[in-house]
């Protein structure tokens, strides 16, 4: 099992990664002394995963509550945040009870709003199922829900006490899940880890192929990168706004069709594409740099081509984004592979060229 620290202080956390972790969950747990335990679920991982967590708790004496939502990003919504409070309320939990977030970004994201929200806030677990919730959602403390005017517009930051990512639930993780996930892996190879994206490039295939330990050192290697950039800028002032590449492109496709039409790793997918080329175009990068990205990314089966929402409706939706300041939307383009650089100086006629 390797161990990495989020290092933020008196609010520091471990994330453990590994192979059998949920067995285990009730253990790594224990020491959190909470008086309740609630786990927030969703309705795949009811069957596939609840009952090793729920056996877990119980052997270290605890009966869990559980609670179980839809899957899907269609149901990160206020009314699901709410049902979670309905049932925490009913269940009695009180402020030294634990919640505990077993899935993917939909849940984590749900359950820690809940955590945040409940008796102005409650402990909470990250146990993350997918792969793109291991390299990226669960670690750093975003949570919130969606809005039809923008992804995640209401939420809160707020840390976690502990994430376990227990690599075998990629097991059951359905192909398009795991090929979304890898999306977030080659992020953080072209916002700061060159060496990172040469190895990706090499290893791909035995990423797609499920090889447990390509897949423990691409997730560990992630991680590392998400904890240090969150004990740097928690809150996301300066060097965390670099995690958001593709994301004002790419929630702007999720929004555009729809929540749930296109998973989050593959509008992500598309949208490092166009803030590559958009890159490109400011001189920055080359065009032979565009296409590695671009064959990288299509080699997972993930899609570099936006959808036609029309240059309007597209502009109109990235204006919605949070990084939008004052008018004027904050982009991370890359001044290479391995370094990524957020700015708002990207000249609209040429912003409107690439979603064109």
């Amino acid at each position: 099992m390797n161990r990495i620290e989020v290092s933020l202080g008196s609010r520091s956390y471990p994330i453990l990664i590994g192979q059998g972790l949920l067995d285990r969950i009730g253990e790594f747990c224990a020491p959190l002394h909470a008086s309740s335990i609630a786990i927030v679920t969703n309705d795949v991982l009811e069957r596939l995963h609840l009952p090793t967590v729920v056996q877990s708790f119980t052997n270290a004496g605890v009966k869990p509550t559980t609670i179980v939502v839809p899957d899907g990003e269609s149901h990160k919504t206020l009314p699901s945040w709410s049902g979670i409070l309905d049932q925490l309320l009913a269940s009695r939990l009180d402020r030294r009870s634990l919640i505990v977030a077993l899935g993917g970004g939909v849940i984590g994201d749900l359950a820690g709003f809940a955590a945040a929200s409940y008796q102005r806030g409650i402990p909470f677990v990250q146990v993350p199922t997918t792969l793109l919730s291991q390299v990226d959602s669960s670690v750093g403390g975003k949570t919130g829900v969606n809005h039809p005017a923008g992804k995640n517009m209401i939420g809160a930051f707020y840390q976690p006490q502990l994430v376990v990512i227990d690599t075998t639930t990629l097991d059951t993780l359905p192909d398009r899940e795991l090929h979304a996930g890898l999306a977030e892996i080659i992020k953080y190879g072209l916002i700061r880890d060159r060496e990172f994206f040469a190895w990706l490039e090499g290893n791909i295939d035995r990423l797609l192929a499920r090889d447990s330990q390509a897949l423990e050192h691409a997730i560990e290697t992630s991680c590392r990168h998400k904890a240090e950039i969150v004990a740097n800028d928690e809150t996301e002032q300066g060097e965390r706004a670099l995690l958001n590449l593709g994301h004002t492109f790419g929630h702007a496709i999720e929004a555009g069709l729809g929540y749930g039409q296109w998973l989050h790793g593959e509008a992500v997918a598309t949208g490092m594409v166009m803030a590559a080329r958009l890159s490109s175009r400011l001189g920055w990068i080359t065009a032979a740099e565009v296409e590695r990205i671009s064959q990288l990314l299509a080699h997972c089966d993930l899609p570099v081509e936006a959808p036609k929402l029309g240059a309007d409706r597209f502009i109109e939706l990235m204006t919605h984004d949070k990084k939008t300041i004052g008018g004027r939307i904050r982009l991370v383009l890359l001044k290479s592979i391995g370094e990524g650089i957020v700015t708002s100086d990207a000249a609209m006629a040429e912003l409107r060229e690439i979603v064109a």
